[in-house]
């Protein structure tokens, strides 16, 4: 009886060691999976923005559902805004609790804004564009509206932006009229007269694939929101408020870099804009406990 429980014993304890020795082996492996798949979610690149400490701006209830966001000439003293459903420009100080405002249009679905030879541009879902000159922006209506169709094929649109150095806007795609699955984010550039007529410049395409590979995970229906470009260093910052992301590329539209966004400080991100001190702002619609707001960024590389 007594071999026999040691014999028990001894292949219990054998046992034991061979289940732990495979059992550290599998946590080993697991771990360094985890590692790898911890390490392709993270963002490449050097961004000068801390994303995770902004300054906060809350918005005026009449911007609840703040949009596109520019600054004129990069002065961010005053900030030019619009919001989803009505046909305004709202312009007002960041930490302003009131804003004021120039009606352009009647009802829509106004997604961008931005300020080319001291012209305010503003773009529909549609692709439609309203042109007027800034120096309308204090009266109640502006004058010499002009209505721009047909300039960009049919689609979604969401992202509108303006190189002062080069006289050029650029449109955003969103989503491919009928096509879900496109591969690609188109860019549309125009040269901007001074008579509010626009010509074309080039087409870009924003590789969704590209963008994929760089955030390390399945994000091929990419769905931008806004962008904007870094006049410093020549890079377009593109947001998409649905796959709560921040894409970096270079003036072409290659892609450089991408960055998540933390859903709980971006509710949901619609409009980028950089001042003439390389400060990044992203603005965001409100929720159902929150204000619509500009999140300030600080430039860590004056």
């Amino acid at each position: 009886m007594k071999i026999t429980k040691i014999t028990i014993s001894l292949l219990f304890v054998l046992t034991a060691i061979a289940f732990f020795g495979i059992s550290c082996v599998n946590a080993e492996h697991k771990d360094k999976n985890e590692d790898t798949a911890s390490n392709s979610l993270q963002p490449k690149g050097d961004l000068p923005y801390d994303l995770e400490n902004p300054v906060k701006y809350n918005m005026p209830q009449n911007l609840f559902e703040i949009s596109g966001i520019v600054f004129h000439n990069g002065d961010a003293k005053e900030v030019f805004a619009i919001q989803d459903e009505d046909g305004d420009v709202f312009h007002l100080g960041l930490s302003d609790k009131k804003s004021k405002f120039t009606k352009f249009g009647g009802k829509g679905d106004y997604e961008d804004v931005t300020i080319i030879k001291n012209h305010v541009v503003v773009l529909k879902s549609n692709g439609e564009l309203h042109t007027f000159p800034i120096s309308e922006i204090n009266k109640p209506e502006a004058g010499n509206v002009i209505k721009t169709k047909d300039l960009v094929p049919k689609a979604e649109y969401e992202g509108l932006a303006a190189d002062e150095k080069t006289g050029l806007i650029y449109i955003l795609t969103k989503d491919s009229k009928g096509d879900s699955k496109a591969k690609e984010s188109s860019i549309y550039a125009f040269s901007f007269a001074a008579d509010g007529s626009f010509k074309a410049s080039g087409t870009f395409g924003l590789s969704h694939k590209d963008i994929a590979a760089s955030a390390g995970s399945d994000k091929t229906r990419f769905r931008p929101s806004a962008l904007a470009k870094n006049l410093k260093t020549n890079e377009w910052y593109i947001l998409s408020s649905v796959n709560k992301l921040l894409v970096v590329t270079d003036e072409n539209f290659k892609v450089k870099a991408t960055y998540p966004l933390n859903g709980s400080l971006f509710n949901q991100p619609e409009g980028i804009a950089f001042d003439n001190n390389n400060n990044l702002y992203i603005s965001n619609e409100g929720g159902t406990l929150a204000a619509g707001n500009i999140l300030m960024f600080k430039n860590k590389k004056p």
